[in-house]
């Protein structure tokens, strides 16, 4: 197969890949009350620290105001808290409640326990080399389009 077929392939293959990581991470928030959009705000600040909405998107690369929704549930669930932010009177940061930071610990650990049962299946080398070429592809892609999310 051509270089450039399979480049195509491997975009094209990233929504199914997607598709079923997502089914995968909701079938482990089941009966935990945490939804896709809001675990994704919580993995943000688990990462991240505190963080403003805008500075949330920028990592989620998602609109900010589609943010701004993820992160009303959370706060209507008492998993963040809003707190002063020194460097922007009208963004206040976003931290982690204690239940929120148990939330994600737990739903990190279940998808990590996941990925670990299906580990064997690739090589140390493989998973590397195929984590290297998505970054560098998504890079070139952003570069050449000027499309950034």
């Amino acid at each position: 197969m051509e270089k450039t077929d399979s480049l195509y392939r491997l975009v094209w293959m990233s929504r199914p890949l997607m598709q079923v990581a997502e089914l995968a991470v909701e079938q482990g928030l089941e009966g935990s009350g945490l939804t896709v959009r809001m675990r994704a705000v919580l993995e943000t600040l688990r990462e991240q620290g505190a963080l403003p909405v805008p500075e949330i998107a920028r990592h989620l690369e998602i609109q900010r105001q589609y943010v701004q929704v993820m992160v009303n549930e959370t706060l209507a669930e008492g998993l963040t808290e809003q707190r002063a932010n020194p460097r922007h009177k009208r963004s206040p940061l976003l931290s982690l409640t204690a239940k929120g930071q148990a939330m994600i610990d737990e739903a990190v650990l279940r998808e990590r326990q996941l990925l670990e049962a299906i580990g064997d299946e690739f090589g140390d080398r493989e998973v590397e080399t195929a984590l290297d070429v998505v970054m560098r592809l998504t890079a070139c892609l952003k570069g050449k389009t000027g499309v950034e999310l």
